[in-house]
């Protein structure tokens, strides 16, 4: 029989691959690889290198307890990745032909958005930046906590803490001599740059409003006058350069409608252009201060790929410049993070989690167009306790359906009655789907059948649907998800007086 998967081994049983990065010449892809220790509690984190197909796996670093932000130089010949093997935590670079990783830079704040300029002489990333401490100088033994000044409306955040002044900033490095230099100045949040081709300047996102709308500015790599390209309203999820420079593109969503569109904008003028209305997909845009974007990748001048999810899944998307139109290239029952790809734009390696697998990564060949798993951390653990058995269904009310998810016990048996639980996701404008959830799996597989769905209001159905739980939270939202609970209860293994509910955030 199936053991159950329990708390403990959710937390510390799995291993998982992530932020995965194919090399220019599509050959291998580098990936993080972590764990959590059952002894210690804590975590860790390694480089790992493969082929393109899965084949010869090894292991990279070995120094330190955290290794992660993987990034190919232009060349294929390094690897940068950001370590804690030095205190507190820094830059190395691998050299690809054998030989230790160099120690580029220290830094007293931790790393992260790592990017190589175009001719590989240089290093973005940004890190936090306190005014008040800006050595990051720790507290002596028994020197007493400074005096919390509360003077912004955005003093902390989810994930975060207490931020006061403390706010993310690019830097760039020099590769040759580890010289860094701190380019952005307002005192806002500044994330994921990304090198214009020319390597003259960067392109990030500046959240304003305690992250509740952002924009985008071009920072000059030398230093300067942050140069706006988007109000600050925009909205902006992803953004990516032109191929030649001239034109940026972007999702942004500047009405508050919680569905972006595509814009692309004149890089030397800012004037923009939209190019979609009511997407019927919503682009990656991650989950702030967790999980970054899935930037576009531009195919050629006039064509961008990008990643989106739809009706709860992830899907490949490709949009024509020209016309706006939006085409599914590829998808799968699963959700997926990230978007990397070699210089020709064959291959797409992302991170990948299922209702049958977690952690892994998994590369689409565009021009045998499959999608390949190519990793199987999670077959130890899930062949000894075997994920929830799933079913999808729907209910219709009012014209509109609402797609739903049962979960089962591996061992499920027909004959008997179960206890239910209800599921409902955050936002409200969040969504549900084809993806691990490790709460569902723990109530699923230890005898509760496990319910969740994607009630008007939820994200990825199009801008129509989003917004019909606008100035009704807990109205025709609550509604159907209640018919769903009632569909469910139809079943003959559901037990109707043992039921329950548990959510997440507006779920909550």
């Amino acid at each position: 029989m199936a053991s159950p998967l329990s708390p403990e081994t959710l937390v510390y049983g799995f291993t998982t691959a992530g932020d995965p990065q194919v090399s220019p010449d599509g050959s291998r892809v580098a990936y993080v690889l972590g764990r959590t220790d059952r002894e210690t509690r804590k975590s860790s984190s390694a480089i790992w290198l493969c082929d393109i197909d899965g084949g010869d796996k090894r292991q990279l670093t070995f120094g330190g307890r955290r290794n992660g932000n993987p990034r190919w130089s232009p060349d294929g010949q390094s690897i940068a990745f950001t370590s804690d093997r030095v205190e507190p935590n820094g830059v190395f670079v691998l050299p690809m032909a054998g030989g230790e990783a160099r120690e580029l830079l220290r830094h007293p704040t931790p790393l992260s958005d790592l990017a190589w300029s175009p001719d590989g002489s240089k290093l973005a990333f940004t890190a936090p930046f306190d005014p008040a401490n800006p050595e990051a100088r720790p507290r002596a033994d028994g020197e007493p906590a400074p005096i919390r000044v509360t003077a912004r409306i955005d003093y902390k955040q989810d994930n975060r803490g207490y931020l006061n002044d403390t706010r993310n900033h690019v830097y760039v490095a020099s590769v040759a001599s580890g010289t860094v230099v701190r380019i952005s100045n307002e005192a806002k949040d500044h994330t994921s740059p990304a090198w214009s081709p020319d390597g003259s300047s960067l392109l990030c996102r500046v959240s304003y409003d305690n992250g509740y709308a952002s924009g985008l500015v071009v920072l000059p790599a030398a230093g300067g006058a942050a140069r706006p390209m988007t109000a600050p309203d925009a909205r902006v999820s992803t953004w990516a350069w032109s191929p030649r420079g001239t034109s940026i593109l972007y999702t942004a969503d500047p009405e508050q409608t919680t569905q972006p569109d595509f814009y692309v904008c004149d890089a030397a003028t800012g004037s923009a252009r939209r190019l979609t209305d009511d997407l019927q997909c919503l682009p990656d845009g991650g989950f702030p201060t967790i999980v970054p974007p899935s930037m576009p990748i531009f195919l050629d001048d006039d064509h961008a790929l990008f990643h989106a999810f739809r009706a709860g899944a992830s899907g490949l998307f490709s949009i024509d410049l020209g016309s706006g139109a939006v085409e599914q290239v590829e998808g799968e029952q699963e959700l997926r993070s990230g978007l990397s790809t070699d210089a020709e734009k064959r291959y797409i390696a992302q991170s990948i989690a299922s209702l049958e697998k977690i952690g892994e990564i998994g590369v689409v060949d565009r021009r045998e167009g499959r999608r390949t798993l190519i990793t199987n951390y999670s077959e130890p653990i899930l062949s000894v306790s075997p994920p929830a058995a799933w079913e999808r269904f729907e209910v219709r009310r009012d014209g509109l359906a609402t797609e739903a998810w049962i979960l089962r016990p591996a061992n499920f048996d027909p004959g008997k009655r179960y206890p239910m639980v209800l599921d409902v996701h955050g936002g409200p404008n969040g969504h549900y789907g084809y993806t691990f959830n490790a709460m569902q799996q723990a109530l699923a597989t230890n005898g509760f059948i496990t319910v969740f769905s994607n009630p008007r209001g939820s994200s990825s159905y199009g801008r129509d649907f989003a917004m019909r739980v606008l100035g009704d939270w807990g109205g025709e939202d609550y509604a159907d998800l209640m018919a769903v609970v009632d569909a469910t209860l139809e079943r003959p293994y559901v037990d109707r007086d043992r039921t329950g509910i548990w959510g997440y955030s507006y779920g909550g």
